[in-house]
């Protein structure tokens, strides 16, 4: 009797062993049998230009590089894009006609780094990791921030392409500075569809590595033509971004304000600390703005976008429009709609 017993746990944990071994592909990227968890290594970021930043964060997590450097890496793609007119180089100016930008990022271990009103260096998120690594603070700001990227390395360059300078001088002509949703779009390219890679004023990143850890970082050049001085949400931990690797992380795009006065990214963490789904996360922080200043957010795009430490990842913002990009071993230029209130 006793040997049979054996026989038949024996037996049960051999199924047990080729069934968890069954969860694994050849690579070993897959982390349970559940079918609802996610593979990893994964990267998603926001808007269409974030299928190419995605890629260039796909060649360091593919090789099983760390998270951090992959979303470095990836959101410096469309800093250095002259043709994306919202982030890094080539952004719209503000109404002095100064480029100005903002960035962060956030590693799985918490620390954190970020640069706000900066001018003259092309990859501000390259700065906002040095800010991270070698200082005793999270963020420098205006020429304080220049200051320190010079004395690491950076050269100076100027940011105001000729498009950007032909669109601020049509500016000028009303100065008109209202947030107003796709207002690129209805200003300056009206033949351009909603939701395409002119719609938009941030990119946000997260990727969860082989490992099992995640990081995060978002970049711009802000809202055109704002207040000489004004700040969003895209360099503030908590607001623009957010990461707890016990939990997931959580970017935000749109006007940074509304962000920034419910904490929106911080929110998106602790909800799915909860119980929430990324996707149930990032629409209940939207629907904290609505409930809070309904009139603004009929008028203004906010978007959030989550991942979980399983891997599973969802998005939600005020308006139709938002996209979002997705990287895996599966696919490598998933854009995906997000839903939205309105």
């Amino acid at each position: 009797m006793s040997s049979r017993r054996n026989f038949i746990k024996q037996g049960f944990m051999a199924a047990t062993a080729i069934g968890t071994l069954s969860a694994f592909d050849t690579k070993g990227l897959t982390i349970a049998s559940d079918d609802k968890v996610k593979k990893y290594p994964i990267v998603i970021s926001t808007w269409d230009f974030g299928i190419a930043a995605n890629k260039a964060a796909w060649e360091i997590l593919s090789k099983g590089g760390k998270a951090l450097d992959a979303v470095e890496q990836g959101v410096r793609v469309p800093e250095a894009d002259l043709k994306n007119m919202t982030v890094g180089k080539g952004g719209y100016p503000d109404r002095d006609g100064h480029v100005t930008l903002d960035a962060c990022i956030m590693d799985a271990d918490g620390n954190c780094g970020a640069v706000a009103g900066m001018e003259k260096i092309g990859h501000p998120i390259s700065v906002a990791r040095l800010v991270m690594e070698k200082t005793p603070h999270v963020m420098l700001v205006g020429e304080g921030a220049l200051q320190f990227a010079l004395e690491n390395g950076f050269k100076e360059e100027n940011l105001l392409t000729p498009e950007g300078e032909k669109a601020w001088k049509e500016w000028l002509k009303e100065k008109k500075y209202k947030p107003v949703v796709n207002i690129e779009n209805k200003t300056f390219a009206a033949e351009r569809l909603p939701g395409n890679q002119y719609n938009h004023d941030t990119i946000g990143m997260l990727a969860l590595d082989a490992n099992g850890n995640i990081s995060g970082a978002c970049t711009t050049s802000g809202m055109a033509f704002k207040m000489h001085g004004r700040v969003g949400d895209s360099p503030i931990i908590g607001a623009g971004l957010y990461v707890d690797n016990e939990v997931g992380g959580a970017t935000s795009t749109g006007v940074g304000e509304e962000v920034i006065r419910n904490v929106g990214s911080f929110l998106v963490v602790e909800l799915m600390r909860q119980g929430y789904s990324p996707e149930d996360a990032c629409k209940e922080a939207v629907m904290r703005i609505v409930k809070k200043k309904p009139a603004i957010a009929k008028e203004i795009q906010v978007g959030f976008l989550a991942i979980n430490k399983k891997g599973e990842y969802g998005a939600f913002a005020l308006q139709e429009g938002f996209s979002y990009a997705v990287c895996d071993s599966k696919q490598q230029d998933l854009l995906i709609k997000g839903k939205h209130y309105y």
